[in-house]
């Protein structure tokens, strides 16, 4: 019975998953496109294994061609770029305070970056929102 249960749970295990490549170099910041991604036939660990996970989503750094796209590699399109103004608001506690931030990086939503406070000068850390403001984290 030992055996058999060994056999079963190897050849479940040994079930291959297809891994989502880069179909040609995709560079930083670029949306990905159906084109832009193949299907490879062999597990690649780490690498994301359906490619609808990854269409219409932004490379976060370069995609070379022939390589596997992991997840850390691609985001939630930018709705903020480096410099831009955007409304920075704090909640804590029933206090909320809004105000105007430089962002110093580029962000999706739900990406968490540095933005100063224009007013105060001070750097504190946000996630953006959907919207493109900066919601002030903990």
């Amino acid at each position: 019975m030992i055996r058999l249960t060994a056999l079963l749970w190897f050849m479940a295990s040994s079930v291959s998953a297809d891994t989502v490549l880069a179909a040609r170099t995709i560079p930083a910041n670029s949306t990905i496109m159906p084109e832009d991604v193949m299907v490879n036939g062999r597990t690649i660990p780490g690498g994301v294994s359906d490619p609808r996970e990854i269409i219409g989503m932004e490379a976060r750094v370069a995609l070379y061609a022939g390589r596997p796209i992991r997840p850390g590699d691609v985001g939630f399109p930018a709705v903020v770029e480096r410099n831009q103004i955007i409304a920075l608001h704090y909640n804590q506690h029933g206090l909320l305070i809004s105000t105007e931030g430089r962002a110093l990086g580029r962000a999706g939503p739900g990406d968490v970056i540095r933005v100063m406070n224009i007013s105060s000068r001070s750097t504190v850390t946000a996630q953006i929102g959907a919207d493109g403001a900066g919601y002030v984290t903990h």
